[in-house]
């Protein structure tokens, strides 16, 4: 279970986190959120699909690691086989929280740092610190709070992005038939992404539309981004003949 609390330099002086890659600190993730301003980055790596959340029937256009839970194949060791690793995971394990802060009796609410004390990247021993000798921000910290906001604005952005997708009837569900070098058989199921016959038939008005949002040059990423599912091949073959 998750334990969120609000960081501070007096309770959590003494925290550090360790940013090595592996299954044991949480790396296993299949998939994680991404968005547009993020895009140029992650489809040079990652395959870029979007995600429906069973609950709310909300779509969310995510980096793509594997073909089932708790697999990320670019996981290697204590490695991760990639130049660029999406912020969402990036951050772990701060997320953004609210305060209320009462200023001249108004009260407002405020984005705060929070810590996920149970997250085996939490320790006192090993890893980053946290804050300085006599309570400031050490610099990993202080990059760690430029990448929250960027994170809190980007994902705020992507309900705007998926309205206009679908409001343009540019999102399709996709099926992905993979036959390993074993004979092994997987399908990728569950997943969307940008219906190209629609969008290369779009009116020039929602062309326009499109690219004045910014959001013409990401459904192109994103299709652009789904040679890599060749390389999530690659490695998976790789992973099985290693009898992983």
């Amino acid at each position: 279970m998750a334990n969120h609390v609000l960081l501070n330099n007096i309770e959590h002086s003494d925290l550090r986190v360790i940013t090595q890659r592996g299954d044991e600190f949480g790396d296993n993730l299949w998939f994680s959120p991404t968005f547009v301003d993020e895009m140029r980055s992650v489809q040079a790596h990652y395959p870029i699909v979007f995600h429906k959340d069973q609950n709310t029937a909300q779509f969310t256009p995510v980096a793509l690691f594997g073909f089932q839970q708790q697999e990320n194949l670019f996981l290697q060791s204590s490695e991760w086989d990639a130049t660029y690793i999406p912020l969402s995971v990036q951050r772990m394990p701060f997320f953004i929280g609210r305060q209320d802060i009462t200023t001249d009796g108004v009260t407002e609410q405020q984005r705060v740092i929070t810590l996920d004390t149970d997250s085996p990247r939490v320790s006192k021993t090993q890893g980053v610190e946290l804050f300085l000798e006599y309570g400031g921000n050490s610099q990993y910290l202080e990059d760690i709070a430029a990448m929250l906001e960027t994170l809190h604005h980007g994902l705020q952005d992507n309900e705007a992005f998926v309205n206009t997708l679908i409001s343009l009837n540019l999102l399709e569900s996709m099926t992905l038939d993979v036959t390993l070098d074993n004979g092994a058989n997987h399908q990728l199921i569950g997943f969307y992404t940008i219906n190209e016959d629609v969008l290369n038939n779009l009116s020039p008005d929602n062309i326009v539309q499109l690219h004045n949002a910014g959001y013409l040059q990401a459904a192109y990423l994103i299709l652009a981004s789904q040679v890599h599912f060749n390389d999530l091949v690659a490695l998976k073959n790789k992973r099985v003949a290693r009898g992983q």
